[in-house]
């Protein structure tokens, strides 16, 4: 009787320590019964570490609990290192299969149609992906052009404008690499061959068409800008876009002063004819085409009536007439 009641006591006991440790696995904490959870799992971490990590953070209750768990599911030497967001409810095993699949946490951000690489170095530093010192860095490292096939002193204009998910612990040239990337799958392999057609390299079709993105608003007005420049560049006439002198001045989106506009510098096309040295922005597969084929127009010059509509003439006089009209609603809008 008495080596009967040990034997019922003991398989009482491991009976009770299995609905403990199976409490501790299948029931969510405190902290994500109330919400999610963003855990940081540092590289070279072994489990027991990442282990009492989650623990102290509150994504699992008990740590060698989650280890035994590990363990018995043969994973206990593949966890992998990351950002983790555990959603509200989870358990020690939902946890442990985000680690084993290595479902780290991505991060969107968006880099739109005419942003330029300034701007996303911000946007990059913002999400703490990256410091905006070393995008910018990246983006003119002579290796990383060269590794890309980048025909020009920075990787402005071949970004393609799109909305990325980065896990934190890419580096910046990874990130951009991507980007850069993406920009010759949607361009398509003929791309450079309709270039030449024009007349253009790869790198002057990305130039024209940044400008143009910079420029067009609705779309109906995007390839009568293009044509409005090609139409320029055949009369060998100076772009005047004010796009690239605000990329010359470092305004980006910012209101031109008459001595920005009589600045001394390749990229401002008021004085200079022609295409300027590179890109100004990264260009969307709208302005790209437009650059390939503009409307087959006669005018020459353009003002903006509004934020998003142009008035197009044929003659500078029709032009200057346009101006001083626009320049007075606007100064009587105020």
């Amino acid at each position: 009787m008495r080596l009967g009641a040990i034997v019922g006591g003991v398989v009482l006991l491991g009976l009770g320590a299995s609905a403990v440790a199976a409490w501790a696995v299948l029931t969510p904490t405190e902290l994500l019964d109330r919400g999610a959870l963003v855990v940081d799992l540092p590289a070279h971490e072994g489990t027991v570490e990442i282990a009492r990590r989650l623990e102290e953070v509150g994504a699992v209750r008990n740590r060698w609990a989650f280890v035994g768990l590990a363990a018995a599911r043969g994973s206990i030497r593949s966890l992998k290192a990351g950002e983790y967001e555990f959603p509200q409810g989870a358990h020690a095993l939902a946890a442990l299969r985000l680690i084993e699949r290595g479902r780290v946490r991505q991060h969107p951000v968006l880099h739109p149609e005419g942003a330029t690489v300034a701007e996303l170095a911000r946007a990059l530093e913002h999400a703490k992906l990256a410091t905006a010192a070393d995008v910018l860095r990246v983006a003119t490292d002579r290796t990383f052009l060269a590794a890309h096939t980048i025909d020009g002193p920075t990787v402005e204009g071949y970004l393609f404008p799109d909305t990325y998910n980065f896990v934190k612990g890419m580096r910046a040239d990874e990130m951009l690499g991507r980007m850069v990337r993406r920009l010759r799958a949607k361009l398509g392999p003929d791309i450079g061959a309709r270039a030449r057609e024009r007349g253009f390299t790869l790198h002057q079709l990305l130039t024209l068409a940044s400008i143009i993105e910079r420029e067009a608003v609705v779309e109906e007005e995007t390839r009568v800008i293009a044509g409005v420049f090609w139409n320029r560049l055949k009369r060998d006439m100076p772009l005047q876009a004010d796009p690239t002198v605000q990329y010359a001045v470092r305004k980006e989106r910012g209101a031109l002063t008459k001595t920005d506009l009589a600045i001394d510098h390749p990229y401002n096309t008021y004085r200079n004819a022609g295409l300027p040295p590179g890109p100004i922005a990264s260009p969307g597969l709208r302005a790209i085409a437009a650059a390939l084929d503009p409307a087959p127009v006669k005018f020459l010059y353009f003002v903006a009536i509004d934020d998003r509509r142009h008035h197009f003439s044929t003659t500078v006089e029709e032009h200057n007439q346009a101006v001083a009209r626009y320049r007075l609603s606007r100064a009587n809008a105020r």
